[in-house]
């Protein structure tokens, strides 16, 4: 709930909006990395593990869409800057 309130501060547009404050696409990336580790049958050192956790992430990559409101990713990066500067979030916005 606090990052979905954080993301209505930052004062993003509703459409840009709506796509931050879902989970949705990492749960979707991970369920394909799952599918792909789970044919593997043998486990060995951890630089083996990256390389299958990465091929089920780009196997993922390829079925990614374009993101639901990118054209507002500036303003998006913007507040993102204004807030790591210290100038803060926009506390005036209404949140409801």
């Amino acid at each position: 709930m606090e990052e979905t309130l954080t993301v209505i501060r930052l004062g993003v547009p509703e459409l840009l909006r709506r796509t931050l404050a879902t989970t949705n696409p990492i749960e979707s990336a991970f369920s394909v990395a799952e599918n792909v580790t789970r044919r593997v049958k043998r486990w060995r050192e951890g630089d083996m593990r990256q390389r299958w956790c990465v091929a089920g992430l780009m196997r993922a990559e390829n079925k990614f869409h374009r993101v639901k409101g990118y054209r507002h990713m500036s303003e998006l990066l913007k507040a993102l800057d204004r807030l790591v500067l210290g100038k803060g979030l926009d506390e005036n916005r209404k949140i409801a």
